[in-house]
């Protein structure tokens, strides 16, 4: 006879979507068994009602003939003849009547009953043992969804211990259930063979056996086919019952070396990390955005084929692409409502509506080639996106034999845009800039930062406070917000060449890469007029601010557009000997020369606004002189003693009209 089709119990831990859709189908099997045993039972069981109507119909017109001569007919009662030949009659059918009898116990003997118990026993444990791992699978899915949502920075050991003995107990219970129910559909292979063959063989003997008790002249083949059939259900209960066997060897051994798996965090010293892994398969949560701070996640099969990750809801016969991880960026980051979360960011190039509409921002669409003016505007964003080296192995590129540096173009905040080579200082080291034992924070810190030199300052002189309505408009034309994560600061001894910004990156990325610091906090970097804002992008406070005059220095990487990184100078005190300078590395969303576009222009901006300021102040001062005061000016004048206003002169209006 043909292979019989299995599920893998081995493979009922892991739980997979392939696993489960081969379940599925088997499912489906033993519901189609169920409806096609429940019409040929009814069949059989009509057989089975026919012979008995047969046998006892029978029995009743032997026992009628019998009681033939009793009768008292009006009418040729006494025909003895009659009576005669119905008695004959009456032992020939009371013989059948035996016959069919015998025929009956045999049909229900050999036919009915294992079909009845095949449909009442084993269609039915299937049904129940279904029910119950659809229970334990639920269970189990819920106990699993309260342990990811336990808190990591809130952890409380009663409640960790509570649910983690929930995930354990509800992790065996399917694990043992499904096992078991992975053996009853196994055995149903086996057994809807047995509960199809056996019936039609009980019937065929029963048939053959009534029939030879009125004829010995039965067909030989059809006795030798019903033998070979006999012993083949006979072969296939063997091959069962050693198979059951053997699965439930394995159901035993499985359940041992399982026990520590049911566990969510394993012993590590027990079980150590393998860090050697190129292909990874298990249920991830993932976090869909339902608004702006909302958010719900999703649990599903995720797996790794080749460059791509691979996600499958149970149940579904294959995977679908969930993203290209090839050249992606990964960190483990906190989440309030997860553990263990973990972010894979991917840079493809393919957004289309974002490059689209911000085209249609820089107003390329009123050019004459609008396309050929937008591939020359934005082939920098396109190199931006193309996947390049480490920025380890491109800066030591960078670096020639002698210690000497080759000239780098960056942007700096006297332009804010792209320098050109520098050659003047091709003999500088980079060691003068950062020194290699420079303690590095990998978290953020707020700065100190004092009134550097040229900084507006709020007070006047005679106790007088000029507020100025256009220094404030000039304040608010700028407020941009970007994506940012701080991969850490360091002090620096220099303060007036990119290559301190460089230098940082380098020194603090290949610190990360010693230490295995995959962490980054991120955060919404607010671009002002006044200062630069670092906001928790979840409760919108302000984590740290740096004033506008204090950032000296501000580039991008040349290759890698995704790390940017400005120079604070702060000072403990009011002297300039302790002055010192601490450069500041991030990553963002391939936002880096935008990020510094921002600060360029926010610099220009504060720096006309100061000049406009100046400008204003010495209009003042020349219009508040004795007897020389503007009756209709646009600035007002607050003192700490006194608030006046006064007519100018004609003088005064005529400085005021040149002014």
């Amino acid at each position: 006879m043909p292979g019989i089709d299995k599920l893998p119990i081995e493979e009922t831990l892991e739980d997979s979507p392939q696993t489960r859709s081969l379940l599925g189908v088997f499912e489906e099997d033993a519901t189609a068994i169920s409806n096609y045993m429940n019409q040929l039972y009814q069949a059989m069981h009509r057989i089975y009602d026919a012979q008995n109507e047969l046998s006892a119909a029978t029995h009743l017109t032997s026992k009628l003939l019998k009681e033939y001569e009793k009768q008292r007919f009006p009418l040729g009662g006494d025909d003895e003849v009659m009576s005669s030949t119905l008695q004959q009659f009456s032992k020939v059918i009371d013989e059948l009547s035996s016959c069919h009898a015998v025929l009956s116990t045999q049909l229900a003997d050999a036919m009915m009953f294992p079909i009845t118990q095949f449909k009442e026993r084993d269609l039915k444990e299937i049904l129940t043992l279904k029910e119950v791992f659809q229970i334990a699978s639920n269970d189990h899915d819920a106990a699993i969804n309260r342990y990811s949502r336990l808190s990591k920075k809130r952890e409380n050991d009663k409640v960790k211990y509570e649910v983690t003995e929930d995930v354990y107990t509800s992790r065996k219970k399917q694990h043992q259930t499904m096992m078991h129910y992975f053996c009853a559909l196994n055995t149903l292979q086996y057994k809807k063979k047995i509960a199809l063959l056996e019936p039609l063989l009980g019937y065929m003997q029963a048939q053959i056996s009534f029939f030879k008790m009125g004829s010995e002249n039965l067909n030989e083949q059809l006795e030798e086919f019903l033998a070979n059939i006999g012993t083949s259900v006979q072969n296939v209960r063997r091959e069962m019952d050693s198979d059951v066997e053997t699965m439930q060897q394995t159901i035993e051994d499985l359940e041992v070396a399982s026990d520590p798996l049911y566990v969510p965090d394993p012993d590590p010293t027990k079980f150590p990390v393998n860090r050697n892994l190129t292909r990874k398969a298990g249920y991830l949560n993932a976090r869909n955005k339902t608004g702006l701070v909302s958010s719900t996640w999703d649990r599903q099969f995720y797996f790794t084929q080749g460059g791509n990750l691979m996600s499958q809801a149970r149940g579904d016969v294959a995977g679908g692409l969930a993203m290209d991880i090839d050249n992606c960026s990964v960190m483990a980051v906190d989440c309030e409502d997860r553990r263990y979360c973990f972010q894979i960011t991917s840079f493809d190039g393919k957004k289309l509506w974002i490059c689209t509409i911000n085209n249609i921002s820089k107003q390329i669409y009123l050019s004459e080639n609008p396309e050929e003016t937008a591939a020359r505007v934005n082939q920098s964003a396109l190199e931006a996106v193309t996947p390049s080296p480490s920025f380890q192995q491109r800066h030591e590129s960078l670096r020639p034999a002698g210690g000497q540096s080759r000239p780098l173009t960056a942007r700096t905040s006297s332009s804010g845009s792209l320098g050109s080579e520098s050659t003047n200082l091709a003999a500088l080291s980079l060691d003068s800039l950062v020194a290699p034992d420079t303690p590095i924070q990998f978290d953020i810190i707020s700065p100190v930062c004092e009134d550097q030199p040229g900084q507006a300052k709020a007070s006047g002189q005679g106790g007088s406070v000029f507020y100025s309505f256009g220094k404030e408009i000039w304040y608010s034309i700028l407020h941009q917000l970007f994506i940012v994560r701080f991969l850490g600061s360091m002090e620096v001894k220099s303060d007036d060449h990119p290559d301190v910004v460089y230098e940082t990156m380098r020194q603090i990325l290949a610190a990360r890469a010693i230490h295995n610091i995959f962490r980054m906090t991120e955060s919404h970097l607010l671009v002002t007029c006044d200062c630069l804002k670092l906001i928790d992008p979840q409760t919108q406070v302000t984590r740290l601010t740096f004033p506008l005059p204090c950032v000296v220095l501000y580039a991008t990487h040349q290759e890698n557009k995704r790390l940017f990184g400005f120079v604070l100078r702060t000072s403990g005190g009011r002297s300039e000997s302790n002055l010192s300078s601490v450069c500041y590395i991030f990553e963002s969303n391939n936002e880096g020369e935008k990020i510094c576009d921002s600060v360029g222009l926010a610099k220009q901006i504060a720096l006309h606004a100061e000049l406009d300021l100046e400008e204003q102040s010495r209009l003042i001062a020349a219009s508040s002189r004795p007897n020389q005061a503007s009756s209709e000016g646009q600035f007002v004048v607050l003192s700490s003693s006194q608030s006046e206003e006064s007519d100018l002169g004609e003088e005064g209006k005529k400085r005021e009209s040149e002014a």
